[in-house]
């Protein structure tokens, strides 16, 4: 996180910076879904389908996120002054965003159970789909946009990242066990993927603060309630996934976020301002799951159940 954030305020100090702001930004447009992709690809490689299974906690996690996405929505539909109104659709995009691609890399590695945090992963986001344009047009009307145009335009966002790597590593898996066994060959080979798109995300999350025009005190409230909806959606996954037996991949599962389809969200269906949220969710998601990591670390004999 930190050489992210460096390596931005370092490309912003280089004197010609801005002649080739529009190639970087391309090339990292670029390199990020390249990186999401292999990497989901290493870490389906590891996990068979017929491993992926649905469970209680599943439900409770799209009912509680669906549920406060529609609450918030209510609130916001409400005659509320401008700012009180975007920090409210900052805190909608939190809640109804799905689950990080990368979230079964970290799970992986903290010791869940990385077969159901994919199947939650792919069913938020079936949910995510279906909920973001039943209800926020009515929060914030954009000219013609329908339903349908709403949905398609979603799913050609996440799914071709989500539901390609798994069909690829099934192939892979099931015909070509010579590539599967060199796919999996190098140690933590999905994380320290992981770790690199970690670093550009933030990078970009610091690009997006650092050229806000937004005030100080609007900025202060969606950082207050990103960091307070991460907060709150970790603790509910953990406490939903403990009564499974999955405290890790619960709490992974639903605090987790894909911050760049919230930002996509906000730029798409909301104020653009509230793309904003992402940016602030993506330091506090991150944040959580280095001290988590951490502590991983430091005390390797924890179980899924306790941590």
């Amino acid at each position: 996180m930190i050489t992210g954030a460096l390596a931005y305020f370092a490309w912003r100090a280089i004197p010609c910076h801005e002649a080739y702001s529009g190639a970087v930004n391309s090339a990292i447009a670029w390199v990020q879904p390249v990186l999401i992709f292999c990497m989901l690809l290493v870490s389906f490689c590891k996990v068979k389908i017929k491993e992926f299974a649905l469970r209680r906690w599943h439900l409770w996690l799209c009912l509680f996120q669906v549920g406060m996405f529609v609450a918030l929505a209510a609130v916001a539909c409400l005659n509320i002054n401008y700012n009180l109104k975007v920090v409210i659709e900052c805190a909608m995009l939190c809640f109804i965003c799905p689950t990080a691609t990368a979230a079964a890399v970290v799970t992986a590695r903290l010791g869940g159970n990385q077969a159901t945090l994919v199947s939650y992963t792919i069913i938020i986001n079936l949910v995510t789909a279906l909920a973001v344009p039943v209800v926020l047009p009515h929060v914030h009307p954009i000219g013609n946009m329908t339903f349908w145009p709403a949905l398609m335009a979603i799913l050609v966002k996440v799914f071709p990242l989500l539901i390609c790597p798994l069909f690829l590593a099934s192939i892979i898996r099931q015909f070509m066990p010579r590539l599967h066994a060199l796919i999996l060959r190098p140690k933590d080979l999905a994380f320290y993927l992981w770790a690199v798109s970690l670093a550009l995300a933030i990078a970009v999350s610091a690009k997006s603060l650092v050229h806000s025009t937004v005030s100080l005190w609007c900025q202060a409230g969606m950082a207050v309630v990103s960091l307070a909806a991460c907060l709150a959606q970790f603790a509910f996954g953990k406490r939903m996934g403990k009564r499974e037996g999955e405290r890790i991949s619960g709490g992974q599962a639903c605090g987790q976020k894909n911050t760049v389809f919230a930002i996509w969200l906000g730029y798409t269906f909301l104020d653009p301002v509230t793309a904003l949220a992402g940016g602030y969710y993506s330091i506090w998601h991150n944040v959580i799951n280095s001290y988590q990591l951490y502590k991983h670390r430091h005390q390797p004999q924890r179980q899924d159940t306790k941590m």
